[in-house]
């Protein structure tokens, strides 16, 4: 015990000589042996002269947690709040201090009334900076922020009035409370003897506090009464020190020979809390010169350095500081803060962890590793740091806004939206968490919520620039291109050169066929410096698309048959856009395509392509009816009204084009009713690889035949194949948003031969994908059954993985998720499913692959992929070959025309097996869902069937195929919701035909991009 009064002695010796961060380092080793209550608020109170006011307040809440009747941590707390511009707070401290002690309001009005500080009361927007004498700026240590008058008023009116039986109110009375009274009230009188020691007693009394308390506690002890005298001698030293110091505290600053080592630290500090980073660092410098090895100088500058980004420098200084002192736990937080933003994520977290070790119950550190988790995606790990962090500090806004963002990722977006609205709870105007409140909503697909979102945060702050991104975008992904034109253009003319929004403000105009306009903001992304991946992404974007515009523009004047992305666009530049790789070997190997005033020389966009006649605007009214049709009501998929009319317009031209067919085919029939049978012959089909001359080299799968649709030798009417069908959809798919690269995946080059195709993720890491996660638990037992049919499954290097030995059997029907699955396989694997030859009776056509791959520690890949290969794509095209001419014969014989709706019972199974095959095949680069849908209100309106109703909510019909191995159980599934919604109708013949009245690419692009309002009053007229 011996030694721990000499360290007391230390302390006061310390305390005396202002050597505060020595102190702290003392009165860390005593908190390391004991936790002592008066060790916590003397460790505040040094923390306070060196302007450390997070650290106060940190020290202060530790304490009250200890002894809510303490009053001391009340006022250092008050104090702290003060400095930090914390009014609210502060005032909610004093009410809760004059609870304890009615006389504290006296001393504060003393200490306000000393500093000449400036009592008023404020907007929040508004601050009255205070000077001293001479106009010169008081420093931290002199100046205190302003405090709401009002309240003062209300404490001094609560003294006068004598109101001490209003504490049982909110305090019950007590001994301790008592006791706690009696004891301030001596150090109020001696706050009373002089105005001139209102400084130190404005901070109630702290240095002597010291040392009183210091007795109280070796009052405790045997080991420590004995050493009586000792502390006596403590308190008299300190209370001689501070009588000595009290004048020369408030006005030493000035005098530059008598600053001290702290002294020239807390400014160095306060130099970096204003910004003043160059200038902080020269501080630190002299510093470190007389003391190398002094840890706050070290960490100090290393902060100065952070924020210049000098990130490297930064982790230098604090891992000399933690050399220095490894009990230093602001060193190892603030070192895992800037290996964090050097990409270190593993280093980052192992420092914040550390950090924590010192401070285990740290809102501050837990704040911050849960911040770092968030940012690497270890969405588990930030959920549980934030939780924590919120439940030791209920008033941090940011790390709520943070949990919000977390657990939407783990797809527990109810509580998301819970954490996001208490953040704005504890601030109205707290921007960021209404800017992420409104992703949570788009992301949803909610856009009512988003919008009401986005106009709060707007009405906070008209200038926010996210909040017009996030209008933008919103507005983009709603098919309102022209409103999101607006706003993007608001949010760049604050801020230009933001390689998002030009990117998709070129989008924009490029959908609405502004080419110059689109042209100009992709050269403008093109231009920009890279500084993030993110952003190399964008720019390769930016060059394919503009070579699209620029193609699109030359085909304006065009009629829209000869829009052919598939056809005219060469296989290297598709496969690269695609996959969204560097474009040097493009500009290398092909052919690019000229300026736009060349493009445009050919024909400039007619103005009487965008006037709405009558006959366009009845056309599009019915598209819009028939195209809402497609939309999914699932999380994560937003109402585009431009895809709606697109597939109103594909579906109707579909119908058009198909019924025409039909009526070819059975006049056929009829012309040769009298003959017994009608010869089947070999039609070549259209191209499949859809090559043109700018194309490689057709593979040999162009120009496969295979038996199909009956034709008469002697006619000279071209045959529709299941392509030619399915291309009108495509086409339409691709003008309507012409930044995603829709095509056919036989078309690239090599890929096609290495099985290039889509993947569909339902976990990415420890994320959620918001649309396709719901198949998940779906997904993981489809997995199982095929695994313990076949009892292999496929590693990424395609070979086979024995499943049925070492229990592994076992294993697999006990799996409930997907990492149940890696556990028994041990390694990335893949499996097929199947779906069963209605073509080829007992053969099984490959399906979907499932796979499963590690991400990370704790993450997984978790995804349907369907590879095209050659093999695959012979196998499907066979398939849809007999699917279509079973489609086209249930209808084109004794019942074509019919209107009777029972008798069509097998032209809607034809019509579903072929969409089921559709689905399985996926056979387009991304699209395959909407198209597969599309085609198949085309063939109903052909068959004079309308479907009236909407997909169910939280059914998604690829996903339905793609999960079902029979075609016969797929059709019982959706006809169970979709033939009841089918009404026999003929008005669809009445609708103008689509390819005369909308013949060129420009009067598409045109009819797309009308808004409803030109409609409405085309239709009035």
């Amino acid at each position: 015990m011996g030694s721990t009064i000499s360290e007391r002695v230390e302390l006061a010796k310390l305390c005396s000589s202002r050597d505060w961060s020595k102190a702290i380092r003392l009165l860390d080793s005593l908190l390391s042996q004991s936790c002592v209550i008066q060790d916590i608020c003397n460790r505040a109170f040094c923390y306070s002269q060196l302007e450390l006011h997070k650290h106060v307040i940190k020290d202060c809440d530790k304490a009250l947690l200890l002894d809510p009747m303490l009053l001391q941590p009340y006022i250092l707390k008050v104090m702290a709040e003060l400095a930090l511009d914390k009014v609210t707070e502060a005032v909610l401290y004093l009410l809760s201090s004059y609870l304890l002690a009615p006389w504290f309001i006296v001393m504060v009005k003393k200490l306000f009334t000393t500093h000449r500080l400036i009592i008023a009361t404020l907007s929040p927007r508004s601050r009255i900076v205070s000077f001293g004498k001479k106009g010169r700026r008081l420093s931290g240590l002199e100046a205190r922020p302003w405090i709401c008058c009002s309240a003062i008023c209300r404490f001094e009116a609560i003294a006068r009035a004598g109101r001490t039986t209003d504490i049982s109110e909110t305090h019950s009375k007590s001994s301790k409370a008592y006791e706690i009274r009696s004891k301030w009230s001596d150090n109020s009188e001696m706050c009373n003897q002089s105005s001139d020691t209102s400084v130190l007693c404005g901070i109630s009394s702290e240095i002597r506090s010291i040392s009183i308390d210091t007795s109280e506690l070796c009052s405790k002890s045997s080991e420590m009464r004995c050493k009586s005298s000792d502390t006596s001698e403590i308190h008299s030293k300190l209370n001689d020190e501070a009588k000595r110091n009290q004048k020369n505290f408030a006005t030493s600053f000035s005098k530059t020979k008598s600053i001290n080592l702290d002294f020239r630290l807390s400014r160095g500090i306060a130099e970096v809390n204003e910004g003043k980073y160059a200038h902080a660092i020269s501080i630190f410098d002299k510093i470190l010169r007389e003391n190398p090895t002094y840890p706050e100088a070290l960490i100090g500058r290393g902060t100065a350095y952070a924020f210049q980004r000098e990130l490297d420098a930064a982790i230098a200084d604090f891992t000399k500081a933690i050399e220095s002192n490894p009990s230093a736990g602001e060193a190892w937080k603030r070192r895992g803060q800037a290996k964090a933003a050097l990409g270190e994520s593993v280093e980052a977290i192992k420092d914040l962890t550390m950090a924590l070790e010192f401070e285990p119950n740290s809102a501050d550190i837990l704040h911050e590793r849960g911040i770092v988790n968030f940012k690497f995606k270890d969405f588990n790990g930030a959920v549980e740091d934030l939780n924590s962090c919120v439940k030791l500090d209920k008033d941090n806004k940011s790390a709520y806004t943070y949990l919000g963002l977390a657990l939407s990722s783990i797809g527990q977006y109810s509580k998301a939206e819970e954490a996001h609205m208490e953040s704005i709870k504890l601030d109205q105007n707290f921007l960021e968490a209404w800017a992420h409140l409104t992703q949570l909503y788009q992301d949803l697909g909610n856009p009512v919520k988003a919008l009401e979102c986005l106009q709060q945060i707007l009405h906070i702050d008209g200038r926010f620039t996210k909040a017009y991104h996030l209008r933008g975008l919103l507005r983009h992904g709603m098919g309102e291109h022209r409103n999101a034109i607006k706003d993007l253009s608001i949010e760049l003319d604050i801020e230009s050169s933001n390689i998002e929004s030009l990117y998709l403000r070129a989008s924009c105009y490029h959908a609405i066929g502004e080419y110059g306009d689109a042209v100009k903001d992709y050269d403008a992304v093109l231009d920009l410096e890279l500084d993030s991946m993110e952003n190399f992404v964008l720019q390769c974007l930016a060059f394919y698309q503009k070579e699209i515009a620029l193609y699109t523009a030359s085909k304006i004047n065009s009629e829209f048959c000869l829009f052919d992305i598939d056809g005219d666009i060469d296989s290297l530049f598709k496969e690269y856009w695609c996959k969204r790789l560097h474009p040097k070997d493009v500009c290398e190997r092909v052919y690019r395509q000229p300026p736009l005033r060349v493009s445009l020389k050919k024909g400039k966009v007619r103005k009487q392509d965008f006037v709405v006649t009558k006959q366009k605007a009845t056309l599009l009214q019915a598209a819009d009816t028939i195209g809402k049709k497609i939309q999914y009501n699932c999380p994560g998929f937003l109402p585009n009204r431009r895809q709606h009319r697109m597939a109103g317009l594909a579906a109707i031209e579909i119908a058009q084009k198909v019924s025409k067919f039909w009526r070819s085919l059975s006049s056929k029939s009829t012309a040769k009713n009298g003959k017994k049978a009608r010869r089947k012959e070999r039609v070549h089909l259209s191209s499949q690889n859809r090559g043109g001359a700018s194309c490689s080299t057709s593979s040999s799968s162009e120009t496969s035949t295979s038996y199909g649709i009956f034709e008469d030798r002697s006619s000279d009417r071209s045959v529709m194949s299941w392509i030619d069908l399915y291309s009108f959809g495509v086409k339409w798919r691709q003008i309507s948003e012409p930044c995603d690269p829709v095509m056919w995946t036989n078309s690239t080059f090599e890929e096609f031969n290495t099985g290039f195709g889509s993947h569909t993720p339902m976990i990415l890491g420890q994320a959620k994908v918001v649309r396709y996660f719901p198949n998940y638990q779906r997904t993981v037992n489809f997995a199982k059954t095929v695994m313990k049919e076949t009892m292999y499954v496929n590693n990424k290097a395609d070979d086979i993985i024995d499943i049925s030995r070492d229990g592994k059997y076992q294993n697999i029907i006990r799996a409930e998720s997907c990492s149940d699955l890696y556990s028994v396989v041990g390694e990335d694997f893949w499996l097929a499913t199947w779906c069963n030859s209605t073509a080829f009776e007992g053969k099984r056509l490959e399906g979907t692959r499932i796979t499963l791959q590690k991400m990370g520690e704790n993450g997984f890949d978790f995804a349907i992929r369907t590879p095209c290969t050659p093999t695959r794509w012979d196998d499907y095209d066979a398939e849809m070959r007999m699917a279509w001419e079973a489609l086209c014969n249930a209808y084109c014989g004794e019942i074509y025309g019919c209107t009777d709706f029972d008798m069509l019972e097998n032209v809607r199974g034809a019509i579903l097996r072929m969409t089921y095959y559709w689905y399985n095949f996926m056979p387009l680069s991304r699209g395959s869902a909407a198209v597969g849908y599309v085609v198949l209100l085309g063939l109903f309106l052909a068959a004079n069937m309308d479907v009236t109703g909407s997909i169910p909510q939280g059914l998604q019909v690829d996903w339905e195929a793609i999960l079902t191995s029979d075609p016969n159980s797929f059709v019982d599934s959706i006809k169970s919701w979709l033939y009841p919604s089918v009404r026999i109708t003929t008005s669809w013949k009445d609708y103008p035909d689509v390819a005369s009245t909308l013949a060129t690419t420009g009067s598409v692009v045109a009819a797309l991009s009308t808004d409803n309002d030109d409609l409405f009053r085309s239709l009035k007229r």
